[in-house]
């Protein structure tokens, strides 16, 4: 039995051919997860792309009962686009079974793992925070943090204290590669 799909597209023609393969091949995502009700399918073109390689973007949303999952990729072409968003979402599915119908991992069964949410000496729900960490700011500019960034290894944000405003400042990679700069503020 295969899940209802919904095909959306934004700057490209749907053509029966394209429907007919995404119909086919996300109708089958149910074979992953039984639980799946519906999935939607977005093919979008953007011109405005820096890259030609990102021009066109395929999201793939599956949802279910309790569970929504979903995906996003970019290719040069939009069913190049949607295979990749397919096996990425295969992936997740993958990911969310492991999780959610085999426990934890550590052998664990998934009622055990809840009761361990819970402090004994309470009963109070422990906080969700899994790992904390502590490290010391030095004060830096920009430039200094993307340097620090780059050589600590850190692919996706580095934290610093902003020399030149006095705050603490998030530097992050942005998909095209240039980087974005988050300057928090009380409200």
């Amino acid at each position: 039995m295969s899940n209802k799909v919904e095909v959306q597209t934004r700057n490209i023609r749907l053509t029966d051919k394209i429907e007919e393969y995404v119909n086919k091949k996300a109708g089958n995502l149910d074979h992953y997860l039984p639980a799946i009700e519906e999935a939607r399918v977005e093919l979008a073109h953007h011109q405005a792309a820096r890259s030609a390689t990102d021009r066109n973007v395929a999201q793939v949303t599956v949802y279910g009962k309790g569970f929504t999952l979903r995906t996003e990729e970019r290719a040069d072409e939009a069913l190049a686009a949607f295979d990749q968003a397919l096996d990425n979402m295969q992936r997740q599915i993958e990911r969310y079974k492991g999780k959610h119908y085999h426990g934890r991992g550590d052998g664990r069964s998934a009622a055990e793992a809840a009761e361990a949410i819970y402090d004994d000496e309470t009963g109070e729900l422990s906080p969700l925070v899994a790992r904390k960490k502590k490290f010391v700011l030095y004060p830096m500019d920009e430039d200094e943090a993307i340097v620090q960034m780059r050589n600590l290894g850190h692919d996706n944000f580095f934290v610093f204290y902003n020399v030149r405003t006095s705050k603490i400042n998030v530097l992050y990679r942005r998909r095209n590669g240039s980087y974005g700069l988050i300057e928090p503020e009380l409200g």
